[in-house]
């Protein structure tokens, strides 16, 4: 069963343009918690700039939009079956993100999701600049996908939940994850295209991770605690990897402590010609 969302606020506001004046118009939407246990929560954004951040308790979740009417409309739906909600921002017909840069757009929205529901998060951005923290929530699973965006990831705080995986494809794409040892997943996993990606395992989790990297090109910088023992299998020989730190054998690569910490990371990179470059963080 589909229920109506509540509108708050539908105004209209001017922004000049690059060329000309550009219409804009304020969209909000927003449901509050009645005590759901658990939100599966996708979110589609075209273009322009989004900020996502944990929402008040009493706050399912909130949704609030400026957005050029004429190319894009909101996407905002929730099915009580399932307690699933579809957020967003998608292109009207077939215009192009090519045409405008996401500069001249001014498009921005502001997501706040609950912190004290189970979460599955999927979210799928085009041309945009995004921040996320997703520190403090109950993050069981996460599935990040970018295009010719900059993207930031932070866990801030320990995630309240095991998280079972943590994936992201990243094309042309600046992504940048900090704190991934707050989110207590599993298991990460990267496919990259030719952009630059920083993934941060530091934080406070206690849970052994694996990581599964598959990188086309680019540049790859991991940031691993000295707490914990790493160890890294490499299966092609062009990748540009300064092994500060480990020792080798063969095509694997292992931190002076694995194998007597309580913590540890087990690293498998695939690349056909990327750069991979190691810190040490505490």
């Amino acid at each position: 069963m589909t229920r109506p969302v509540l509108l708050i606020g539908i105004g209209t506001l001017l922004v000049a343009g690059t060329a000309a004046a550009q219409s804009m118009h304020a969209y909000s939407t927003m449901r509050q918690w009645h005590g759901e246990t658990r939100l599966t929560t996708t979110i589609d954004f075209a273009a322009g700039t989004i900020r996502l951040a944990p929402a008040d308790e009493s706050i399912l979740y909130r949704l609030t939009l400026e957005y050029d009417q004429e190319r894009f409309h909101p996407v905002s739906q929730y099915v009580t079956d399932g307690h699933r909600v579809t957020l967003g921002l998608k292109p009207v017909g077939e215009w192009s993100l090519r045409v405008p840069s996401q500069q001249q757009l001014g498009q921005s929205a502001s997501i706040a999701l609950s912190p004290v529901v189970d979460l599955g998060l999927d979210a799928t951005f085009g041309a945009v600049d995004a921040e996320l923290e997703l520190g403090g929530l109950q993050l069981t699973t996460l599935a990040l996908r970018t295009g010719a965006s900059r993207v930031v990831v932070r866990f801030s705080e320990r995630n309240k939940t095991p998280c079972r995986t943590a994936s992201f494809a990243a094309g042309a794409a600046e992504l940048k994850v900090y704190g991934l040892g707050n989110s207590r997943c599993r298991e990460v996993r990267l496919e990259g295209g030719v952009g630059s990606v920083m993934l941060d395992f530091t934080g406070a989790g206690t849970t052994d991770s694996r990581v599964h990297l598959m990188m086309a090109a680019g540049e790859l910088t991991l940031r691993l605690p000295r707490t914990v023992g790493v160890r890294m299998a490499i299966e092609k020989s062009l990748v540009r990897f300064e092994p500060k730190g480990f020792t080798r054998r063969g095509n694997e690569y292992f931190s002076a402590n694995y194998g007597r910490t309580e913590r540890s990371i087990e690293v498998e990179l695939t690349t056909s010609f990327a750069g991979l470059q190691v810190e040490w963080g505490d």
